[in-house]
């Protein structure tokens, strides 16, 4: 199988390439893709050298399926002219995720609806990614009414400049800012954008990817995103009130049996899921679990995930294998 990389020399591309390679995905052929910048560079892959070629390039080469983390410029102007050629996109930027006409996907959730059809195929953003591995069981035997959302989130979802200031800050070097502020020692409520209403971009992208994926508009959703000084995972405190009642037995039960979740719950004996344990792991971890007593349905979860896996490469390359699985490559 042909299989390009777009915006293969960055953080979550290069985290692409290593999970292709340790999933043993059906590659014959490569075909990296990055920046004008890149092109000619080699990157190695199976032990093989391989040349950066340019969009233009790449899209001639007709891959059968191509994995896009470039930012959603490149999406927005490259991603359908490689579907007209016939090729898969599954594209990790926001470009597409609240388009009507394209599936918002995560593999656990609802990889089941995709169709011939579907030649864009759109990841969701990493925090919404990992909540909804967890929300989306529950979802479907208790129905979720609102939820309250406080996000702890690596620089690493920045990008490697990001990742370079908040070391060159540990280092007491003169970094460029990404940041308003310094990252090291401090925490930023600020991801991404202001937007209307006060809330920013990435608050904002919780709230609407949600209601798509669980396909429910009625779920009343509020949340807070908070930039902290790690570098890959993000954690996650999540309020829940369902429309109906729970034994919090059935709630482990849910949760232990649900796929891409591991349960850590053992408060007695210190266990709960950490960023240094949910790193290079492409799970997501939940624990925390205990009723919220102010309201009659009330459930609290702490959720944590690798960022960079889970929220971006792994469902991104899990698409791709369902694709395939349901032979519509």
């Amino acid at each position: 199988m042909k299989v390009a990389v777009v915006g293969a020399t960055g953080v979550v591309g290069t985290v692409m390439l290593n999970l292709l390679e340790k999933r043993k995905f059906p590659v014959t052929e490569i075909i990296p893709v990055a920046s004008e910048r890149s092109i000619g560079n080699k990157i190695k892959f199976h032990g093989k050298e391989y040349s950066i070629v340019s969009l233009t390039d790449a899209v001639e080469m007709k891959p059968d399926i191509a994995l896009f983390s470039a930012g959603g410029s490149a999406s927005l102007e490259w991603a359908p002219k490689f579907a007209e050629k016939g090729t898969r996109v599954v594209d990790n930027s926001s470009a597409w995720r609240m388009d009507s006409s394209k599936k918002l996907i995560v593999s656990e959730v609802n990889s089941e609806s995709l169709t011939e059809h579907d030649y864009i195929i759109a990841n969701p953003n990493c925090s919404t990614m990992q909540m909804l591995v967890v929300l989306a069981p529950l979802h479907r035997k208790f129905k979720i009414k609102r939820l309250v959302i406080s996000t702890y989130q690596s620089v690493s979802g920045t990008g490697k400049n990001a990742i370079d200031q908040l070391y060159s800050e540990r280092n007491s070097s003169n970094p460029e800012k990404v940041y308003p502020y310094s990252i090291d020692q401090n925490l930023l409520p600020h991801c991404d954008v202001f937007e209307e209403g006060g809330y920013t971009k990435e608050e904002n992208k919780l709230i609407n990817e949600t209601r798509k994926i669980l396909n429910d508009n009625s779920i009343q959703i509020t949340s807070t995103a908070v930039r902290v000084p790690i570098e890959i995972c993000h954690g996650e405190s999540v309020n829940i009130e369902f429309e109906n009642d729970f034994k919090l037995e059935e709630v482990f039960s849910i949760l232990r049996s649900s796929p891409g979740l591991i349960v850590e719950d053992e408060p007695d004996n210190n266990i709960y899921p950490m960023p240094i344990n949910a790193s290079n792991r492409d799970e997501v971890f939940v624990g925390r679990i205990r009723r919220d007593f102010s309201i009659k349905s009330g459930l609290n979860l702490w959720i944590v995930a690798d960022n960079l896996r889970k929220g971006a490469a792994t469902n991104t390359i899990q698409i791709a294998e369902k694709l395939i699985e349901m032979n519509l490559v």
